[in-house]
């Protein structure tokens, strides 16, 4: 395969949000099992309510002309078009509401297998943290996933995330269930960091990398098989540690 040469932009056409949608069919209804009632399986389209009131961001692989990485973006007013955050299903996000600070909910992240750890990444987050900067957002937040609901095998990687990146208490939402389902599965002490990292999967990773932290819980999504925690980011962090990012780089 030749080396990729990418560009990242909004979708702005329905041409451009069924690729998006067909993209994450592939990653997340082929790949890792999920389903949902606007699911189209006949054309390969994984889609919800809230598709229509989100903005979603493109990369685009210019050698072939194909869309291989999409995220999607809910602002405030799109959420209150839309009755809610997507993540709002999942935890109670009251804390980061009342902070009058502007919100950017991320979701449906994903990237086409051919395409992860790579370059595509780190030019979807410049694009990201580009549209950050001109919209002025202040807090970005939104669920990531574990592949799999057995809690057990994710012990390690959620008891690391609870014991060294918490949110702030003035961050600090929390997972919805009866019962919540906690995260600090294996005391500190007996917790193998280095494997419990290994184990992380690359986008919560990333996160992590630009000063992300987590709500207190994680929640079980059984239609798309997935194990979630919300991940919060303050964009001033994010900025500052993304410039350091890009420096190594150059």
């Amino acid at each position: 395969m030749s080396t990729p040469q990418f560009s990242v932009r909004l979708a702005d056409c329905e041409a451009d949000i069924l690729a998006a949608q067909r993209l994450r069919y592939q990653v997340f209804v082929s790949e890792l099992g999920a389903d949902g009632p606007l699911v189209d399986h006949q054309n390969k389209l994984e889609r919800d309510s809230f598709d229509v009131h989100s903005k979603h961001l493109l990369l685009i692989d210019e050698t072939s002309a194909q869309v291989v990485g999409v995220y999607r973006l809910l602002d405030a007013e799109g959420a209150k078009a839309a009755g809610q955050f997507y993540s709002e299903s999942e935890y109670d996000l009251s804390l980061l509401k009342a902070s009058k600070r502007k919100l950017l909910e991320l979701g449906r992240s994903c990237l086409h297998p051919d395409y992860r750890g790579g370059t595509g990444v780190f030019a979807l987050w410049s694009a990201l943290a580009a549209y950050v900067a001109e919209q002025g957002v202040e807090l970005l937040f939104g669920v990531a996933s574990f592949h799999g609901a057995d809690i057990k095998k994710l012990a390690a990687p959620l008891s690391l995330l609870h014991h060294r990146h918490l949110a702030p208490e003035n961050l600090r939402v929390t997972a919805l269930g009866d019962p919540q389902q906690p995260m600090d599965l294996i005391s500190e002490l007996k917790l193998d960091r280095k494997a419990a990292m290994l184990e992380m999967p690359a986008l919560i990773k990333a996160y992590l990398r630009l000063g992300g932290v987590v709500g207190e819980g994680a929640y079980i999504d059984h239609a798309f098989n997935t194990t979630d925690v919300c991940l919060v980011l303050d964009t001033e962090v994010m900025n500052s540690k993304h410039r350091k990012l890009y420096e190594r780089r150059v």
